[in-house]
């Protein structure tokens, strides 16, 4: 099956687009966090921001990584004021990103981590249509999980704009998805209340309505953005929706733990700093 990214090769770029890639790339293959990209990109140009994007993602598809999905990024008003942006966005999921329930995110994977907590949604069948609706959603989402999205900015100081964010593939990190799958019709998304803790404290909250009016919106936004861009959702997929609340920055030695009603709870350790380091 071809998707938008089949044609994506570095020898198709604009040279700007081919030079913003290639900072990212280089910052995520070196750990040293690189300048913002919107300086090399015209002011605002956010379809130039998706391109940068897809070229990395095309260049992680030919090294043998694997898409499962994709996220929504900045459906949370909170998370929209803690990085001046007012629009969502979204990137790619990869396979090699997921980390297990009460597992240790990788050392040496992230540069400057912060957690989220979302609602994760599985889907059953594909949402093909540029005019999706929430019915659409409903019939096509297989189930729903809580879930922590470990998010990393490759641009320095997370000195970023909605350019930077998009073309550093929504700044995507890692995530993590608990382990007991629950049916929509068990659980009212926009309903759903989430606390988050870090070593019992707790420092992010929020509920389902905080994410565009409700994790399916989100959804609904995606599909349809998707669809648009002829590369849609499809059955097997895994979306997560967004954070519910603000995000937090993650130290060696953090243990993050999200419960949300409805859904249950899911955890992530950081490994703590090596003596001597």
């Amino acid at each position: 099956m071809s998707t938008a990214l089949d044609g994506v090769r570095p020898d198709t770029v604009p040279p700007a687009v081919l030079k913003a890639a290639d900072l990212l790339a280089e910052a995520t293959r070196t750990g040293a966090a690189c300048p913002p990209v919107r300086t090399l990109l015209d002011d605002g140009d956010v379809e130039a921001a998706y391109a940068v994007q897809q070229l990395n993602v095309r260049r992680g598809l030919d090294a043998g990584r694997r898409i499962v999905g994709r996220k929504i990024g900045l459906t949370s008003r909170a998370v929209q004021a803690q990085l001046g942006v007012d629009q969502p966005d979204f990137g790619a999921l990869f396979a090699d990103m997921a980390v297990p329930d009460g597992g240790e995110a990788a050392a040496g994977r992230l540069l400057q981590p912060k957690v989220e907590a979302e609602v994760a949604l599985v889907l059953g069948r594909d949402l093909p249509h540029r005019e999706c609706t929430v019915v659409d959603v409903l019939r096509a989402v297989d189930f729903a999980l809580p879930a922590l999205e470990i998010v990393d900015s490759r641009v320095r100081g997370w000195d970023i704009s909605l350019v930077d964010t998009v073309a550093d593939n929504a700044s995507c990190g890692l995530y993590v998805l608990g382990g007991t799958p629950v049916p929509l019709t068990a659980v009212d998304l926009r309903a759903v209340t989430m606390t988050m803790t870090r070593a019992g404290e707790t420092v992010s909250e929020g509920t389902g309505a905080d994410c565009l009016g409700g994790p399916l919106n989100a959804a609904v936004w995606l599909a349809a953005a998707l669809a648009e861009r002829g590369d849609p959702l499809r059955a097997g997929d895994l979306v997560l929706t967004g954070a519910l609340g603000p995000m937090v920055p993650a130290a060696p030695g953090d243990v993050f733990e999200a419960r949300i009603s409805g859904l249950g709870s899911v955890r992530v350790a950081f490994p703590a700093e090596e003596d001597g380091q």
